[in-house]
């Protein structure tokens, strides 16, 4: 009898013909995860990734890894056994005296069907086995304290102690995205929803410094290392927007700052999304939620992108986007009060409804490819384990 952890997925085996290779992601991503565990080992087998060498020690440790590797819907504690009845009543029984409870029910599942016991023939002997050889245990098979599984296949598996994944799809099988990341709240929840969608996902922040302190650049490379856990590492890069703000600040109605501002961001992300092999662009906006995130002006902006520009949480509302930023451990950090180089420079009367032609028209007083040159020429990358 050994121990294990057994990793199942979901989305995944609906897959047809290019399922091995959704597997062999999640198989190379868990692997990954778990790359300060040396003796944890990983193997495919049907249906499920089986992980050996998972000791007592650092289990806890070793399942947290797993429960931010998206892909995966549960993680399971198990035995593996020989698919004889008697050795699986053993484990099972090895297994029950291990747990914590009063009421029990046995589920099985015989996945091969040259075994001699049909499924409910299989439960029956193991309860009944468990019953016989305790006197701590009863059967409930409505709210048992304890579930135990029995999977019969080439080996058999008893299985216990479920713990919930993250679902979604491998990172690596969904393309490459770059997240227009802030620093506030919506931004690193629209990157974390994409990288479950399997986008490896790299971060683009615009700062103003000396008008945005050093200290806010900190506070999105802390971000940063929250979306990493989810996203095998993020490179962040980091781009000054302080020369072109002056400009439009000095040169255009200020009524238009923000939707200029936001155009000039849209490009030097496509900008540096085509130089680092990026197929897509994503953004936290929210429609409705600020003036730079009404129709017209989302429409505005996405004139200057000549890439898909993907929206992930455009029909949420705030208390669901915090509910997501707590979950992940980035509510805090995004609190922090620290500004922006979209808070910094903020208009009295921002243009809510603005109107492309008089838009174009105010960005005729900028000379926009210099100053996108010379932005693009200060990037700073910074690579996040």
């Amino acid at each position: 009898m050994k121990r294990l952890l057994l990793v199942r997925y979901g989305e995944i085996a609906l897959k047809g013909l290019n399922r091995n290779y959704f597997v062999d992601t999640l198989a190379d991503n868990i692997r990954n995860a778990l790359k300060y565990f040396p003796g944890v080992k990983t193997e495919k087998i049907q249906g499920r990734i089986a992980l050996w060498g998972v000791d007592d020690e650092n289990e806890s440790e070793v399942i947290e890894k797993l429960k931010k590797v998206f892909g995966i819907s549960k993680i399971t504690r198990a035995v593996e056994t020989d698919s004889d009845i008697e050795d699986i009543k053993e484990a099972s029984l090895e297994v029950i005296k291990g747990l914590k409870g009063e009421t029990f029910k046995v589920e099985s599942r015989r996945g091969d069907k040259n075994f001699p016991l049909k499924s409910p023939e299989i439960s029956s002997a193991v309860g009944e086995y468990i019953l016989r050889n305790t006197d701590c245990f009863k059967v409930d098979v409505h709210h048992p304290d304890i579930v135990l599984g029995v999977e019969v296949r080439p080996k058999s598996y008893i299985t216990f102690s479920d713990v919930p994944g993250e679902k979604g799809m491998p990172l690596g099988t969904g393309g490459s995205g770059g997240i227009m990341i802030s620093g506030g709240i919506d931004s690193p929840v629209a990157a974390y929803l994409m990288a479950k969608r399997g986008m490896k996902m790299t971060g683009i922040h615009f700062h103003s410094y000396p008008f945005t302190s050093l200290d806010a650049q900190k506070k999105v490379e802390r971000l940063g290392g929250k979306l990493a856990e989810y996203n095998n590492g993020f490179d962040l890069a980091m781009i000054s927007l302080t020369d072109i703000q002056q400009q439009i600040i000095s040169k255009c109605d200020d009524r238009y700052l923000t939707v200029i501002l936001r155009r000039f961001m849209i490009r030097c992300a496509e900008r540096f999304a085509r130089e680092n092999g990026i197929q897509m662009l994503v953004t936290g906006e929210s429609l409705g939620q600020v003036a730079s995130q009404t129709t017209d002006s989302i429409i505005c902006t996405d004139a200057a992108a000549d890439m898909p520009v993907l929206r992930p949480l455009i029909a949420m509302d705030k208390d669901e986007i915090i509910a997501i930023a707590q979950k992940i451990d980035t509510y805090s950090i995004s609190i922090e009060p620290y500004e922006d180089c979209c808070t910094v420079f903020v208009p009295k009367h921002p243009q809510t409804h603005p109107v492309l032609e008089k838009v174009l028209a105010q960005e005729q007083r900028l000379e926009c490819e210099r100053l996108i040159d010379e932005a693009m020429a200060g990037v700073k990358l910074i690579n996040i384990e």
